[in-house]
C-alpha cells in the first residue's frame, strides 16, 4: 500500500472519531452548546474524511484485482488507465490534506485585508483582493460573508473583514497570510504611470468556544455609531455600527455591515475572539521560536506575493517560487496552485 496512506493512519483517524463518538453520547453533553457543537463540526469533518480515504482504499483494490485481468484486453487495459489516472488525480488532492493537521486547520477562517502604503492605489487593491477571495470561495462551494469594510478615500476599500466558512477554510487560506504587492499602470493616474501598491491579509481561525478565548463583559468598552458606508438611509441615520474595544490588549474591532446593531455586535464579538485566538497563537509560536533561538519575522517587510500586470504579467510567490502568467485568472479567484504549492513547502520542512 502506498506510503501516502501510512502518513494518514486511517486507524488512527477511526479512533479518534470513536473517542468523539464517545463524548457525543455523554449525559452533560449538550449541557455546554458551544463546545458540542464544535464537537460535532469536528466529527463531522473528520467521518467524512475517513469515509473518503476508505473509498479510496476499496477503489485501490478492485483496481489491483483489474491489473491481474486486463493484460492482453485492450478494452479493459485503457480502461484500467483512465481509472489510474483518475485515481492518482484524486491521491494528489487529498495529499494536501496531509498538511492540514495543525489545531485550527479544520476551522473556518477570518481574513482581514488593509491597505498599505500606496494611497488609493493600495486602497483599490484592497478591493481587488476582496473580490479575488471571494471568488476563489465560490469555486470551492465555501460560504463567504463581508463582515466589515472600510470606504477608501477617492475609490477601493481601507479595510475589509471576510468570513469564509466551510471544511479546512483556515488550513487553506493561511497560505495567504502577509503582505501582498501589486505592479501595474494606475487608473487613478492621469499619465496612466506604473504604481507599486501593498496589502496586508491577515488569516485567522474562528474562535469556536467561549472556552478558547474567555472574554469579560467588562474587559470590553462597547461604542456605537452611524454607519460611513453603503447600505440605504436606514444604516446611515442610525447608530447601528458597533465598535468593541478590549481593554487589556488594546484590540480594536468594528462592524458595521448590518443594518441591525445587535447583529453588528454579535458579529463584532466573532471578529474579536478570533483575534484573541490569534494573539494566543502567536505568544505560543514566540516562545516556541524564544526555545529554538530563531527571531521572529513579522511585520510589512515580510511579503509574500507578488501580482505583476504592468510591464508583463506574472504572479509570483516568493516562498515558495511558485509562478503563473496567467494573472486575471488568479485574480478572478484561481489560488490552487500558489496554496497547494505552499502546503506541499509545509510538508517537505515536515519531513525535513
Amino acid at each position: 500500500m502506498p506510503l501516502i496512506w501510512s502518513i494518514f493512519d486511517i486507524a488512527g483517524r477511526e479512533r479518534e472519531i470513536s473517542a468523539l463518538e464517545k463524548e457525543t453520547v455523554a449525559p452533560d453533553f449538550w449541557g455546554d452548546p458551544a463546545r458540542a457543537q464544535a464537537i460535532m463540526r469536528e466529527l463531522s469533518v473528520k467521518t467524512r474524511l475517513v469515509q473518503h480515504w476508505r473509498g479510496l482504499e476499496k477503489r485501490l483494490h478492485d483496481l489491483t484485482e483489474l491489473v491481474s485481468i486486463a493484460r492482453g484486453d485492450d478494452v479493459l487495459e485503457e480502461e484500467l488507465a483512465r481509472e489510474l489516472e483518475k485515481f492518482s488525480r484524486e491521491l494528489d488532492e487529498l495529499e494536501f490534506q496531509l498538511a492540514l493537521r495543525g489545531e485550527y486547520d479544520a476551522r473556518n477562517a477570518i481574513l482581514a485585508i488593509h491597505a498599505g502604503a500606496g494611497g488609493t492605489e493600495s486602497q483599490d487593491w484592497v478591493e481587488m483582493l476582496m473580490r479575488m477571495y471571494l471568488r476563489w470561495a465560490e469555486r470551492h462551494g465555501y460560504e463567504a460573508e463581508v463582515l466589515d469594510s472600510s470606504p477608501g478615500d477617492e475609490a477601493g476599500l481601507k479595510s475589509t473583514t471576510i468570513a469564509i466558512s466551510g471544511d479546512y477554510a483556515y488550513g487553506y487560506l493561511k497560505s495567504e497570510h502577509g503582505v501582498h504587492r501589486l505592479v501595474r499602470l494606475s487608473p487613478f493616474d492621469a499619465d496612466h504611470a506604473r504604481h507599486t501598491s501593498f496589502a496586508l491579509v491577515e488569516v485567522l481561525p474562528e474562535a469556536e468556544t467561549n472556552v478558547e478565548v474567555n472574554i469579560n463583559p467588562e474587559d470590553v468598552r462597547v461604542d456605537t455609531f452611524r454607519s460611513s458606508g453603503p447600505g440605504g438611509q436606514h444604516m446611515q441615520k442610525t447608530s447601528s455600527a458597533v465598535r468593541l474595544t478590549h481593554i487589556p490588549t488594546g484590540t480594536v474591532v468594528t462592524c458595521q455591515s448590518e443594518r441591525s446593531q445587535h447583529m453588528n455586535k454579535e458579529l463584532a464579538f466573532k471578529i474579536l475572539r478570533a483575534r484573541l485566538l490569534e494573539k494566543e497563537m502567536q505568544k505560543r509560536e514566540e516562545e516556541k521560536a524564544r526555545l529554538k533561538g530563531k527571531r521572529i519575522e513579522a511585520g510589512w517587510g515580510n511579503q509574500i506575493r507578488s501580482y505583476v500586470l504592468h510591464p508583463y504579467k506574472l504572479v509570483k510567490d516568493h516562498r515558495t517560487g511558485y509562478e503563473t502568467s496567467r494573472a486575471e485568472e488568479v485574480l478572478d479567484g484561481a489560488l490552487d496552485g500558489f496554496i497547494n504549492a505552499y502546503l506541499r513547502s509545509l510538508m517537505g520542512k515536515e519531513n525535513d
